[in-house]
This record gives C-alpha cells, sequence and structure tokens, in this order.
C-alpha cells in the first residue's frame, strides 16, 4: 500500500483515497483517484511556480492566486526533465521521436508480418 500524508491534519492516508478519512479534506480533484489536486504550501501560490503561469497559456480563472490546481506543473522540476532529455543521445531522440509519429505504420506492419506468419505456417 502506497502512503502520502493529508496536507490538512497530516495523517498517513492510502495515496489513492479520495477524501481524507480523518479529517474529509478533498485529496484527490473531482472525486476521482487518477486526477491529483496540487495544493499550495501555506501563503504561498501554485501560479508563482507553474510552468504554464510562466510561459503565459494558463488560462485558469484563480491565475495568479490559485492555491490548488489539477494541471498544476513544476517550472523547475518540468527543466530538470528537458535537461535530462537533452542528455540521451540525438540518433535516440530522432528514433524516438519517428516511433511515436508513425504508430500506425508499425501497428499495420506488425500486423501484416503476423498474417504472413500464419499464411506461411499453414
Amino acid at each position: 500500500m502506497n502512503n502520502t500524508f493529508c496536507p490538512r491534519c497530516k495523517q498517513q492516508v492510502d495515496s489513492q483515497a479520495v477524501t481524507c478519512p480523518y479529517c474529509r479534506t478533498e485529496l484527490k480533484a473531482f472525486g476521482h483517484p487518477g486526477i491529483p489536486l496540487h495544493r499550495a504550501v501555506k501563503d504561498e501560490y501554485l501560479c508563482s511556480t507553474c510552468t504554464y503561469h510562466i510561459d503565459d497559456s494558463c488560462n485558469f480563472p484563480k491565475r495568479p492566486t490559485a492555491k490548488e490546481c489539477t494541471l498544476y506543473q513544476n517550472f523547475e522540476e518540468y527543466q530538470a526533465q528537458q535537461e535530462q532529455q537533452n542528455q540521451k543521445p540525438i540518433f535516440y531522440q530522432r528514433f524516438q521521436k519517428w516511433l511515436q509519429n508513425n504508430q500506425t505504420l508499425l501497428l499495420l506492419t506488425a500486423l501484416f508480418v503476423v498474417c504472413l506468419l500464419i499464411a506461411v505456417s499453414t
């Protein structure tokens, strides 16, 4: 069981819990365990460190004073991910992008090969 802590009462709760069983604080957005609800710490706002606020692509009505958000992405963590991605060899980056862009072609080719193997084996 994976556990986290409630932001209000600091009790340990299951990471998939929708609400805290102790203080009934909502832990997941819209009552869905797959949508995390990010909360600001103390008197800070989420927007000051959010990637979407920094690049001016956020359209959240509570911007720039949002204390809770489902789309929050920490700018420093995002930059670290991008730097880590850029450290991979250029061939690997291009191959990975080609795979993403040609998934349908790869699926059809695999289906064709399977059909060909079935036809040859009978």
